[in-house]
């Protein structure tokens, strides 16, 4: 019997595709969802901030009191990377250790039981990863590290500088997964409007583009993680042209407040960014995501006031909002004028309230559309319904479709038109007319 193999990548999609080359590394192990069954566990950690920090040790510990006698406990990732000399002394748990460099090595780490730390953050290029769950969409990296030195992110100190993949390399994997039945993409990094930037190439999403719009089996692709002062007007109107690639914008703005932005070294400043969400909002058929953080050194009640003021007049269809994290090893972390934590939570609640409602309205607002639609499987409110998300939308982060008529036979990871009927809570009810 071959052995097991249980495996839970925490944090951001980026983290999951590195999972997965581990698990195409892995193949002769069967996969389980019982760690207690367990020879070989792997947790593959996020670092980011401290709740992330605080969810990938709350997950180690578990399996560490949940697995069998003589079973390799695994960990790697960021958080690894970010405190590998303290977590080596204190963990005891773990009985391998491995951070950001060796996710294709994981095979050899397992092999010869020594952890492994190389210099390099690991990049995929050509190695085959395990898709986990869908037949239909995968997530593409394109890069890792950044070049971009936001006074609130640690992530370039234990990722390194910018490091693009080939457009040769991405359109092969990207060709190989379409042979294997995969029609949907999500492209994603650091910060993907830097795409090829360190081979002194401004627009390189702009080449992507063009080189996946040529292979024909790709029905539906989004890019995530655009970034201000890298985002040209070019490659906005280039996604608003294509036919392959959505209207889909994802641009984590942050703030708002002139003054904010400066503190927080982002580059553009509020004008800048409103003359970006503008083209965003005029395109046919948009969607508009953001990140916000609230709470950062150097937030007065006037800059806040601004940053609500914007929410509430301008509408995203889907806004991530942060309380900010005092994370070492960033500017942020020795600035003055730090905001109080139970000012950040009354903020915090403030926002919600303002982001809640338009979530609702933009949710509310698709009610009586026919719109293509692509099945996930049994929904989260069980087996009387079937889970799907707009082809438009991102899975899993833009939210869920429950379908509860239909006069096809529904087949998951298929694309169908749908009939929006009613928003009840925060899901959207549609009824299924035909296979698109």
């Amino acid at each position: 019997m071959n052995k097991k193999l249980y495996l839970i990548s925490l944090g951001c999609t980026k983290n999951l595709i590195d999972s997965e080359v581990m698990l195409g590394k892995l193949k002769d192990y069967d996969i389980t969802d019982d760690p207690s069954i367990a020879d070989v566990l792997i947790v593959n950690t996020c670092g980011f901030i401290d709740a992330a920090k605080e969810e990938s040790l709350d997950t180690i510990f578990s399996l560490h009191e949940k697995r069998k006698k003589d079973s390799l406990l695994v960990v790697s990732g960021c958080l690894t990377q970010r405190y590998k000399e303290e977590l080596q002394k204190e963990l005891k748990e773990v009985d391998l250790f491995t951070g950001v460099g060796d996710y294709d090595k994981i095979d050899e780490i397992i092999k010869t039981k020594h952890s492994r730390f190389s210099h390099e953050t690991y990049l995929i290029q050509n190695e085959e990863r395990v898709i986990t769950g869908s037949k239909a969409h995968a997530y593409i990296k394109l890069s890792e590290g950044c070049n971009q030195t936001c006074s609130f992110c640690a992530i370039p100190g234990f990722k390194g500088k910018l490091k693009s993949r080939n457009i040769e390399t991405i359109t092969n994997e990207v060709k190989k997964l379409c042979e294997k039945g995969f029609f949907d993409f999500t492209f994603i990094s650091q910060d993907s409007s830097s795409y090829l930037r360190d081979f002194d190439i401004k627009n390189g999403l702009i080449r992507l583009i063009d080189e996946i719009e040529k292979i024909d089996k790709v029905k539906s692709a989004r890019i995530l993680y655009l970034y201000p002062t890298t985002t040209s007007d070019e490659l906005l109107y280039k996604i608003i042209k294509s036919k392959v690639f959505h209207n889909y914008f994802e641009m984590p703005i942050q703030h708002i407040s002139d003054k904010m932005l400066k503190i927080m070294k982002r580059g553009a400043g509020g004008k800048r960014i409103k003359e970006q969400l503008a083209i965003f909002k005029n395109a046919k058929n948009s969607f508009l995501r953001t990140s916000i953080i609230v709470g950062h050194p150097g937030e007065s009640e006037e800059d806040f006031k601004e940053l609500v003021k914007f929410l509430e007049t301008f509408s995203f269809d889907r806004v991530s909002i942060f309380a900010y994290s005092d994370e070492e090893d960033t500017k942020a972390h020795d600035m003055k004028n730090k905001i109080l934590q139970e000012i950040i939570t009354k903020r915090i609640k403030i926002i919600n309230n303002i982001i809640e409602e338009k979530t609702k309205q933009s949710l509310q607002s698709r009610v009586g559309e026919e719109i293509k639609i692509i099945t996930t499987g049994e929904s989260s409110e069980g087996e009387f319904f079937m889970g799907a998300r707009e082809l438009l939308w991102a899975p899993e982060i833009d939210g869920e479709i429950l379908i509860n008529e239909s006069s096809v036979k529904l087949e998951k990871d298929k694309i169908y038109y749908a009939k929006i009927t009613e928003l009840v809570g925060d899901k959207l009810l549609a009824t299924v007319t035909k296979l698109a």
